[in-house]
């Protein structure tokens, strides 16, 4: 059987910290104006203390690393198209000001269905882990191949 577009154990990492900008922009790209994100005033009297990122975001980050797995991947006449992401939690708050850490690793290959599925893991600048994922790929035929 020739070699899949990528193998287990494939990895990409992505490090970002999470600025007032990323927030705000996020929030006015999605419509997510929830106080959780942009007000300070009303978060300081949380048990939070202080402002959190959108979980959403987050996911975008799991997405870059994705994307960094398809541009490692084997030459192929397909297209990689994400399936979706299962079994998303967010474990911890990410606060802005936090640095966070995606790491995307290739779990199994289903060579069959031409589709790999990953484990993802987020974790913040003290190597607390904020948020877990799995992910899966497919590749698709490109028309004409």
């Amino acid at each position: 059987m020739p070699a899949f577009h990528v193998a287990v154990g494939d990895t990409a990492t992505f490090t970002k910290t999470v600025s007032e900008s990323d927030v705000y922009l996020f929030s006015g790209i999605t419509g997510d104006l929830a106080p959780n994100h942009v007000d300070a005033d009303y978060m300081s009297k949380t048990t939070f203390g202080r402002r959190i990122a959108h979980g959403a975001l987050l996911v975008g980050f799991m997405s870059n690393t994705s994307t960094q797995i398809v541009a490692q991947s084997r030459e192929a006449e397909e297209t990689a198209v994400s399936l979706g992401y299962d079994r998303i939690r967010f474990l911890k708050p990410v606060f802005l000001g936090d640095t966070v850490t995606v790491r995307y690793e290739v779990a199994e290959i289903q060579a069959e269905e031409s589709r790999a599925i990953s484990d993802i893991q987020v974790t913040n600048q003290d190597g607390e882990l904020v948020a877990v994922a799995r992910h899966i790929l497919k590749w698709v035929r490109n028309e004409g191949t």
